[in-house]
């Protein structure tokens, strides 16, 4: 059981299902953003322009606030998964070491500043004798 623990951990949060599940999330918040663009700004619009519809001051004022509290929605779920996703890679990293710095495979020649393999003990492009260490 705590190994189908364990592969179900490594599953649900790598790297692309964590990212698949931040775009359902957000293309859901998305959705509301549209769809209230369209209630509220589109189809008015479109009822003034064929004279469907007339619109007064206070509701031109509700289309723009609601508007606006469907695009502050969006927002602040936006900045929760944003710290929630922030805090899980922090998480994650606490038990994974740093990669070790890799050893020099190169050093530059002291006579002509090329680069040359640090086993060398000639020059390839000066051809000088390189002094061991």
């Amino acid at each position: 059981m705590k190994k189908f623990i364990e592969e179900f951990k490594a599953f649900a949060l790598r790297g692309n299902m964590m990212d698949m599940a931040v775009g359902v999330i957000i293309g859901g918040a998305f959705t509301g953003i549209v769809t209230s663009l369209t209630d509220n700004f589109i189809n008015p619009i479109l009822n003034l322009v064929t004279g469907a519809e007339m619109y007064g001051l206070n509701d031109a004022a509700k289309f723009a606030s609601n508007f606006i509290s469907e695009l502050v929605n969006f927002l602040i779920l936006a900045f929760v998964l944003f710290c929630l996703l922030k805090g899980i890679n922090k998480l994650m990293s606490l038990g994974q070491k740093k990669p070790e710095a890799e050893a020099p495979t190169t050093k530059k020649c002291p006579y002509c500043l090329s680069e040359i393999p640090i086993e060398a003990t000639r020059c390839a492009h000066c051809t000088s004798v390189l002094e061991e260490k």
